[in-house]
């Protein structure tokens, strides 16, 4: 037998004959005890509010944390040197056991040999950073010059504004072609076009062939992700960065001067210079990174356990290097994260369910206060149903207004959240839907057993009761 569907103007009488009456009647029931209903709705204010706060703090979390990932690049791995190792004296017994193991450092042929011997290594690219000043027409300033080749731009997510990339001929010859950062071409080329301009970096002079997009990078995500902020830095081909700039794995006369020195004005020198200064001065590896991206993000953690291995090997098992992971560590903050924003949620949670009681109660209060009222409406002619309708109308005006009210201070909270803290939130409509439908839900699920009650009562009782 089919089952008959109500058709829209049948649901339409039947609004009209009950839901809309309990409606009007809840409404002049709240507009009567403003100050009780303003009360019972400030636990679903305040758990909305909540909600909605810890959901637009956890989505702007992850925001940050996919846009970390923009920036370091999916799938890299992050090798760096060990520029100082730990000091100390040896065991006596160890020290005439063992041979000290020369390693030449982290060199441009590990990057190559990388890319040679794994399979599932989709590139590699070196990185050279060197302290330097940029000079043109009398100003100049203290900046970076990087060595780099042609696949370091795609690995780190950098594109251009001007210009071209360098080519495979420009790496291969080391020619003097430099891409500058976007901070590099508003204060050297203000008036002019940059491409095909020259700018001395150091003692060598270059020709910009291109500018590169202005990216702000966070000091915080410079220190604790290790990424560059390219802003001020000029890039070079990394064959013209160890031809022409410094290749720290030939002696130069430079390094035969400051052996020389005496000890005295060594540590004269170190006194007073910068921890970034004594850094390169004792840095004897000749490149300062290593790229590594992998096919697939399933290949990461046995692609760094076989570059741990072979750079041993290579470093004649000198550990003179670390291997990082930045999507793991990212995915390990993330998760953090998570946890950190589910125990917000929930606690802020509680406080819904807190003013669901709240409902509950003053509208158990509310029904003995209104047995006459409930009397003379079945004496005449209402039914249980339109009872239980009103009263649970009622309920759900009440969380209704607190889930409305609630909203609107959600957008506040986060907006002060992030002005004041300086954390990133993003309020969704689908954290607002959620967070008003659990409102809805609880003046619900709380205001049934006060309504089943009211209408379960004798009208001859609630007549005869004073």
């Amino acid at each position: 037998m089919p089952i008959a569907i109500p058709s829209v103007a049948h649901l339409r009488r039947l609004f009209i004959a009950h839901a809309a009456p309990s409606m009007r009647t809840a409404l002049e029931a709240v507009r009567h005890n403003r100050l009780r209903a303003a009360l019972t709705s400030l636990g679903i204010l305040f758990g909305v509010a909540s909600v909605i706060t810890m959901l637009a703090i956890g989505k702007g979390a992850e925001q940050e944390i996919l846009e970390q990932m923009r920036l370091l690049g999916s799938n890299n791995i992050m090798i760096t040197p060990l520029v100082e190792q730990k000091e100390g004296d040896r065991p006596q017994e160890e020290s005439e056991k063992t041979v000290s193991r020369f390693s030449p450092g982290l060199t441009y042929a590990d990057a190559k040999a990388i890319g040679r011997a794994i399979p599932v290594v989709d590139v590699t690219s070196a990185e050279v950073v060197v302290n330097t000043t940029l000079t043109r027409e009398g100003r100049h300033r203290s900046g970076k010059v990087i060595g780099v080749d042609t696949s370091y731009f795609r690995l780190t997510n950098l594109s251009l504004t001007q210009g071209a990339w360098f080519t495979s001929q420009q790496v291969e010859r080391g020619r003097p072609v430099a891409i500058i950062g976007h901070g590099v071409r508003t204060r050297f080329f203000t008036t002019v076009d940059p491409i095909g301009e020259a700018l001395k970096v150091g003692g060598v002079w270059v020709t910009v062939v291109g500018v590169l997009e202005d990216r702000t990078v966070t000091p915080d995500a410079v220190t604790r992700l290790g990424i560059r902020n390219p802003d001020m830095d000029v890039y070079v081909p990394v064959h013209t960065m160890l031809l022409r700039f410094r290749n720290r794995a030939q002696l130069t006369a430079r390094d035969i001067e400051l052996a020389a020195r005496p000890s005295a004005v060594v540590a004269g020198d170190e006194a007073t210079e910068s921890d970034e200064q004594r850094a390169e001065r004792t840095n004897r590896h000749q490149i300062d990174r290593i790229i590594v991206r992998v096919h697939e993000s399933r290949h990461v953690r046995t692609v760094s356990e076989i570059l741990q291995r072979m750079l041993e090997r290579r470093h004649n098992t000198v550990v003179d290097f670390e291997i990082a992971i930045p999507e793991l560590l990212l995915q390990q903050e993330q998760r953090t994260r998570t946890i950190f924003n589910v125990v917000l949620g929930a606690i802020a949670s509680i406080s819904l369910i807190v003013g669901g009681i709240g409902i509950m109660n003053i509208m158990l209060a509310s029904v003995l206060e209104r047995i006459r009222e409930i009397g003379v409406r079945r004496a005449v002619g209402a039914t249980q149903r339109d009872i239980r309708m009103q009263f649970l109308s009622e309920a759900v005006l009440i969380s209704v207004a607190g889930g409305i009210a609630g909203i609107l201070l959600g957008f506040g909270l986060s907006a002060g959240i992030e002005r004041a803290a300086g954390i990133h939130t993003i309020v969704s409509a689908l954290s607002v839907f959620i967070a008003f439908g659990v409102s809805i839900a609880v003046g619900i699920g709380f205001g049934i057993v006060p309504a089943h009650r009211a209408a379960q009562q004798d009208p001859v009782v609630c007549l005869r009761y004073e």
